[in-house]
């Protein structure tokens, strides 16, 4: 699924060097408290150009620093600079097939104390090898968690924050034991949230459905790509509304997308089938457009891809 390149080159502390050497004290402040933050963004590899192009790198980077505000992090490195690092990392490792880059703010200060304040922080950077996440053809088969999803009023759910995947953990961890692929967060309010570690879409009527901004979820950028795509390729009517966990049992379909599941069909849900248990038409539709824009074919969104070489 996902492996670490030969020779791969990270970023840390301002400097490019070997990933095994890229190490932290175990007393960073990150690494005790879960302070910091990350974004995990997807290069694919085009044949016809001997290419690898990092989708839509720009997104990803400002609402990495956006979201930086909210950790009071200061970096020193801008938007354009982590941007080039990443594309950096890529060319610097050789890849020559699709990668996963993870940039990471965080709290490197060694010190105690359970704070966000006065606490240095710096940008680390990594990038490995990776293909299909989750299964995009067979369907998935989820389950409801008994995992609520953390309020952003506890720990702020838009943020990829590395504390709060704990939260993630134990919904999927708890999915798979009971021999589900993925899981499906609640609220506590009971109302659909998303699933462990991607955005959800329900298709009821012909209409593209998903959980608003304000629900718990983190604001994805595939996300934002499909409901895009839907709404001026396809002409779809894309609703933002709470979603009520019967909704997903009596969907026509349902399907998961994130940088790591891409667009994702959903099979079943808690045992029963989402319409007959094979991938709907809309999901396909947008999965096929989705992995046709992102290896660069389609000229309409070609700027959403970054040449590395």
């Amino acid at each position: 699924m996902a492996a670490m390149h030969p020779g791969a080159i990270a970023y840390i502390n301002g400097q490019y060097v070997p990933v095994e050497e890229a190490k932290i004290s175990i007393m960073t402040h990150a690494f005790n408290y879960g302070t910091g933050l990350f974004e995990g963004i997807r290069g694919y590899y085009n044949a016809e150009e001997d290419n690898v192009l990092i989708f839509r790198l720009p997104e990803h980077v400002e609402r990495l620093t956006r979201n930086a505000k909210v950790l009071c992090m200061d970096i020193p490195e801008d938007s354009a600079a982590i941007e080039e690092i990443c594309v950096q990392l890529v060319r610097r490792s050789g890849f020559k097939e699709g990668v996963y880059i993870r940039p990471i703010l965080y709290k490197s200060q060694e010190s105690l104390g359970p704070t966000v304040l006065g606490i240095d922080s710096s940008l680390c950077c990594y990038v490995i090898k990776l293909g299909d996440y989750c299964d995009t053809e067979s369907g998935l088969d989820v389950a409801v968690s008994s995992w609520r999803r953390l309020s952003d009023n506890a720990i702020p759910t838009r943020l990829k924050s590395t504390g709060s995947y704990i939260n993630s953990s134990l919904a999927a961890s708890e999915a798979k034991s009971a021999g589900f692929h993925e899981a499906i967060f609640l609220r506590e309010d009971g109302s659909v949230a998303e699933g462990s570690a991607m955005n959800l879409f329900v298709v009821q009527d012909g209409k593209l459905i998903t959980t608003p901004v304000n629900a718990d979820i983190l604001v994805g950028i595939t996300r934002n790509t499909v409901m895009q795509l839907a709404r001026e390729v396809f002409g779809l009517e894309v609703v933002e509304r709470s979603i009520a966990r019967t909704e997903l049992y009596t969907s026509d379909e349902l399907f998961f997308c994130g940088t790591g599941a891409q667009v994702a069909p959903v099979r079943s849900v808690d045992r029963r089938l989402i319409g007959n248990g094979q991938t709907g038409e809309i999901t396909k539709k947008l999965q096929d457009l989705y992995f046709e824009v992102v290896q660069g074919k389609v000229p309409e969104y070609r700027h959403w891809c970054r040449p590395v070489y």
